[in-house]
């Protein structure tokens, strides 16, 4: 059975490894632990296909352990008793070396059972996520740990590897394999930063190849339909979904209708239409708010279409909502205001409600019968000077005008109506 070519290329040496210079160039912290050949405990966190597992193998060869490997996704309790009862036997007489992938699967009690054979040193621990370890890995074990952040690979870092891939495929090809120019690097680049998917892709064409004149060749609209799709990193629920909607948000609050445009492509493609619903809905009164009141009811609008239509019509009123959000006026005095009032509600800053405006059937018993409301209805201008907050905060301004058009126009309104008082 012939091996995959992405596992027969694998890089055995740090300088073979693509990308991730920021912790494997000469001098880098990483690197220097790994040529020191250090047994410290480490967590690689980052996307897939970015050199995970291949660095977590140069580093098994430097070490004199005992090599175990465990997927967290399949391996239980028992497993991991299997491996720490050969500590200090044959099998593993100067200890293990254990690779755990995807270690965000195993839960507290699984991953408390190596904390006493990693505090002794008779188990270093190499650990694999693609999920942020802050969030999925128990703080005992972290504590132990240095996390180390892996990034997706540059267009520019895969397309070597692609070549490499591209020349051993032509030497196994029954014809000579020839390829469009331009072709190693849009694989490159359609991969989305994982080395293994773009790997994966030239074996899968290069089966595929059709011949042409006494050869076999690749070209780029066949490429294209391999990896349709493929540059998207989306796993619901997961970091990269909450990375886009983070950037959906931050670019409509920053006003750029490109980017906001852009993020929102990637829930769509990724088949999420949850997502940025709710965090357009929520802009527009986070990041909008009262500069343009409207767009809360214009939003809802659109996105109430949007779930009616589904995919692929629900593009163009959730693009609208974007691109309305993305450059109408910006105010957060709706997020201060509502911030400054709770955090006095949750610091005890009440008081009783004023007499004049608790519940009218407090009238008909009690001391002080008599309320004292006054009506602003039945008053110039809809509008009479009454104390509203309790006493204890009757001079505290929680809302504080913005500086946008309909603010202002609004504070206008309401000073020389009140006499400068606000």
């Amino acid at each position: 059975m012939q091996r995959p070519l992405a596992d027969e290329i694998r890089p055995k040496t740090l300088d073979e490894v693509v990308g991730q210079r920021h912790l494997l160039a000469p001098g880098a912290v990483l690197r220097r632990l790994i040529e020191g050949g250090t047994e410290a405990n480490m967590v690689f966190y980052g996307p897939s296909g970015t050199g995970k597992t291949t660095i977590a193998n140069i580093v098994a060869e430097r070490t004199h352990k005992a090599l175990y490997r465990l997927n967290a996704t399949t391996a239980s309790l028992q497993d991991i008793k299997d491996i720490i009862a050969d500590v200090g036997t044959l099998l593993a007489p100067g200890g293990v070396l254990l690779y755990l992938d995807e270690i965000q699967y195993f839960n507290k009690k699984q991953q408390q059972s190596l904390l006493e054979f990693m505090e002794n040193g008779k188990l270093t621990l190499i650990a694999s996520t693609t999920e942020n370890p802050y969030f999925y890995v128990y703080s005992a074990l972290l504590s132990r740990s240095t996390v180390f952040e892996f990034k997706a690979v540059s267009p520019e870092e895969a397309e070597p590897a692609v070549l490499r891939a591209l020349d051993i495929e032509k030497e196994r090809a029954p014809l000579p394999l020839t390829w469009e120019e331009g072709l190693p690097l849009q694989i490159a680049t359609a991969c989305g930063g994982d080395v293994r998917k773009a790997v994966n892709a030239v074996e899968l064409l290069s089966s595929a190849a059709q011949p042409k004149k006494g050869e076999l060749f690749i070209s780029k609209e066949d490429a294209a339909q391999v990896s349709q799709r493929s540059a998207m990193r989306y796993d619901k629920g997961g970091d990269a979904m909450y990375d886009i909607a983070s950037a959906l948000m931050k670019s409509l609050r920053g006003s750029d209708p490109d980017a906001a445009l852009h993020y929102l492509a990637r829930f769509l493609e990724a088949g999420d239409l949850v997502t940025p619903c709710r965090r357009l809905l929520c802009s527009a009164s986070e990041d909008v708010g009262m500069a343009y009141p409207q767009a809360v009811a214009i939003v809802k609008a659109c996105v109430d279409t949007a779930m009616q239509l589904g995919l692929p019509e629900a593009q163009l009123p959730l693009a609208q909502a974007a691109i309305l959000l993305a450059t109408a006026p910006k105010s957060n005095s709706v997020v201060e205001g509502i911030g400054r009032a709770r955090a006095d509600v949750r610091a005890g800053r009440t008081g009783d409600v004023p007499r004049q405006l608790q519940n009218v059937h407090a009238d008909t018993t009690g001391f002080d019968s008599q309320q004292h409301y006054l009506y602003p209805h039945n008053f110039p201008g809809h509008w009479v000077d009454q104390q509203y907050l309790p006493d204890a905060l009757k001079s505290v301004k929680y809302y504080q005008w913005g500086e946008n058009k309909t603010e202002q126009a609004a504070k206008a309104y309401w000073e020389k109506l009140k006499g400068k008082e606000l």
